[in-house]
């Protein structure tokens, strides 16, 4: 029985766990053994779990990361002990996903993998991987990591680092540690993901675009007939309002939360904003006429919330694939979204429109046509059948494990 190691900083939890999660089921069923080992938070799932180090262990790699900008660098000695397991386990695959978030040390791993020599699948989830500090780099405008970074325009973003700058060399550390793995392929998440790794020090790399997929059997119109009934004013509990919503699962600047309080202003009062995701501190400080809701556990829930809206709205400011776009398509529900990194990919002329990052005038003004003269839902729904289903990404990567080992 061939078998896999997924590694991730999450288990079965948010995004990247969950995918992680997901890629794991589907390889069991295809008759490998799967194994996720991951570092910072879990939820139990059907596959077993390697956890990386500890609670402490992680607050002592944030402490390390914000005082001396060594994300990264930390947990050595959480990593050895991980290292030793997985020469225990001795997979035939090994699946890297996120390898920052406090708990993972990269040079030990790297060591390890050029050692081992054995086939790496690493899905890209953001741009941390070929950057000398941030994660994103697109709302500052920063183009230094093509040829070396230095002084981080985003040294206080994640992950902050609040007295040192040392993105020189860090940069100049990843691309030592990060080059010379004998069998490593790239799966950047997007296209433009992809050509961001084309032109990083990455670029010798192979790479494969899979993009994320949802589970369409779990995000599917809940209602096909409340969305008719709110645009002719009979849903009371809209008053007839166009219902615009924002989903994510943290809310800074980078997604959008104040292109939102802007929007407020500029829409009359026959528009209402949802944002789910919201923190408690974040719902009170908000002006009148936007609904705060706390992030949901409920997918029942945010389908119905899906369903239910008018346009999803996603005025992000740097992103690489938003799975917010693809689960409101399934839902029936058309996006409109700033043309920034990935997220133009999940739509087409049929089920959204683009506009320019910051362009808070015309987001308003798209909104305002589309909700006067609506996208079809069902041309919504058809764009993720085709698209964006889960099971035919998932399957690309058992395919991606086969070509390794034939």
């Amino acid at each position: 029985m061939k078998k896999i190691v997924q590694i991730n900083s999450t288990a079965n939890w948010g995004s990247t766990g969950t995918i992680a999660e997901n890629i794991g089921l589907l390889a069991r069923a295809e008759g490998w053994e799967s194994v996720v080992a991951y570092g910072r938070k879990g939820r139990p799932g059907e596959l077993p779990t390697i956890r990386i180090g500890g609670r402490g262990d992680m607050y002592l790699h944030g402490a390390e990361s914000r005082l001396l900008d060594n994300h990264g660098l930390g947990s050595r000695g959480a990593t050895r002990k991980f290292i030793r397991e997985l020469d225990r386990l001795n997979p035939d695959i090994i699946h890297l996903h996120n390898i920052h978030g406090y708990y993972l040390n990269y040079p030990l791993l790297f060591d390890f993998l050029k050692r081992w020599g054995g086939p790496v699948v690493w899905t890209l989830h953001d741009c941390w991987t070929f950057t000398g500090h941030c994660a994103y780099f697109e709302a500052a405008g920063c183009d230094r990591w093509h040829t070396g970074c230095y002084d981080c325009p985003n040294l206080r973003r994640y992950p902050a680092s609040f007295a040192l700058d040392r993105s020189r060399r860090n940069y100049d550390l990843k691309r030592e540690c990060f080059s010379g793995c004998p069998d490593l392929t790239l799966v950047p998440v997007s296209e433009w993901l992809g050509e961001m790794v084309a032109s990083s020090f990455l670029g010798d790399y192979p790479r494969t675009v899979i993009r994320n997929g949802i589970d369409l059997s779990v995000f599917r119109p809940a209602d096909s007939a409340s969305r008719e009934d709110r645009r002719e004013g009979t849903k009371g509990s809209h008053d007839g309002k166009k219902m615009l919503l924002g989903v994510a699962s943290v809310w800074d600047e980078r997604k959008g939360l104040g292109e939102f309080i802007k929007l407020r202003r500029l829409l009359p009062a026959e528009y209402s904003i949802a944002l789910v995701g919201l923190k408690h501190k974040q719902i009170a400080g908000l002006p009148e006429g936007i609904r705060g809701i706390s992030r949901t556990d409920s997918v029942r829930e945010l389908v119905r919330l899906y369903s239910e809206a008018d346009l999803l709205v996603n005025p992000t400011l740097e992103d690489t694939f938003p799975t917010v776009n693809l689960e409101a398509l399934a839902c029936g529900t058309p996006v409109v979204t700033y043309r920034t990194g990935g997220s133009p990919e999940t739509i087409d002329a049929l089920t959204g429109r683009t506009v320019e990052k910051r362009d808070i005038d015309a987001l308003a003004s798209t909104i305002r046509n589309l909700c006067t003269t609506p996208l079809n839902a069902a041309d919504c729904r058809t764009r993720a059948e085709r698209h964006f289903d889960s099971r035919q990404a998932f399957a690309r990567y058992i395919d991606l494990y086969r070509s390794h080992l034939t």
